[in-house]
């Protein structure tokens, strides 16, 4: 757990900045997670997201959980549960355009609180996305541009709550899989754990820290590199005792945002290396992994590689 990459945000701002610019490099080469303390989002903001979603967890959806979820997932198993995850979730969507208003039996404090959040996140995605940028010499905005397709990117909170389970060996909390986006960023329970990722063949928690930022890297940004910067399968061991909370944002390309390795990363690359990775629109690598999630990336790469040839690339996300 102490070499689960920390990187405290103010010092940024300092003398260190060198080497936490290199601590962030090192952990997207290497880890493909980070977690993020001193990132500008107050405390009393982020205590207050918390208890209202859990005081929302308890009113309107634990009942159903046990009632939809509980009674029928573990009824007579014997063999490890693999078509299904022991969690609650529902999904709050901010950009391009919000559904905060439609999502059923949230409180107004609630919902403004939430839109309040989102845009602290999304100002963060994007100053993460810029320091990408500059430890890759890639000119700031890159990535934020190579995201923005025609209508700007895709921005979403999945917020899930993972119960207590009597018999986690049977079921996991959430399946082991990479995120197909691109930049994730997690505001997890700090007294609950669960998170893993697999680093080197071994399953490594993701340590709870009170009021940290979680960081993860999605497909499209191994795309965009090349493969210098990894996305890395992660998975929610389902747990005997407590209710872990979990708020995972995304900020992924727009739906029509042509997604394929940076020019200007290529040119460095060794001639066997130089373009091992596909060309694509977002929404019809979406489209795949919505049936692949819990699968090893690899064949949904190769599988738009066939595809590639019809894809032609628009004026924006030039070096």
């Amino acid at each position: 757990m102490a070499n689960f990459p920390l990187i405290n945000m103010e010092k940024l701002n300092g003398e260190e900045r060198g080497v936490i610019m290199e601590k962030i490099n090192d952990a997207c080469e290497n880890w493909g997670f980070f977690e993020m303390v001193n990132h500008g989002i107050s405390h009393e903001l982020m205590d207050k997201v918390e208890r209202m979603t859990k005081e929302h967890y308890k009113k309107c959806m634990e009942q159903r959980f046990k009632e939809m979820v509980a009674a029928k997932a573990l009824e007579g198993v014997k063999a490890e549960v693999t078509d299904m995850d022991w969690e609650s979730t529902f999904f709050l969507r901010h950009l391009p355009s919000s559904n905060i208003s439609e999502i059923p039996d949230l409180e107004d404090e609630y919902r403004n609180l939430m839109k309040e959040f989102a845009g602290k996140l999304e100002n963060l995605a994007e100053e993460l996305l810029d320091l990408l940028c500059e430890n890759l010499g890639l000119e700031k905005g890159y990535l934020k541009k190579a995201f923005y397709g025609s209508k700007g990117p895709n921005f979403g909170t999945k917020v899930s709550n993972y119960p207590p389970c009597p018999t986690p060996e049977l079921i996991k909390g959430l399946r082991a899989h990479t995120d197909a986006g691109g930049i994730i960023l997690l505001f997890q329970d700090d007294t609950v754990s669960g998170l893993q990722l697999l680093k080197d063949g071994e399953w490594i928690d993701v340590p709870p820290m009170r009021h940290s930022i979680v960081i993860n890297l999605g497909d499209q940004i191994e795309v965009i590199t090349n493969g210098r910067y990894k996305s890395v399968m992660h998975r929610v061991i389902a747990q005997t005792d407590g209710t872990r909370m979990s708020l995972a944002s995304f900020y992924n390309p727009g739906n029509d945002a042509v997604i394929y390795p940076a020019p200007a990363l290529l040119e460095k690359e060794p001639i066997e290396k130089e373009q091992c990775y596909p060309k694509f629109v977002f929404d019809d690598y979406m489209k795949l992994y919505a049936g692949l999630k819990f699968q090893a990336k690899e064949p949904r790469f190769e599988a738009m590689k066939a595809v590639e040839t019809n894809v032609s690339v628009g004026p924006v996300a030039t070096a």
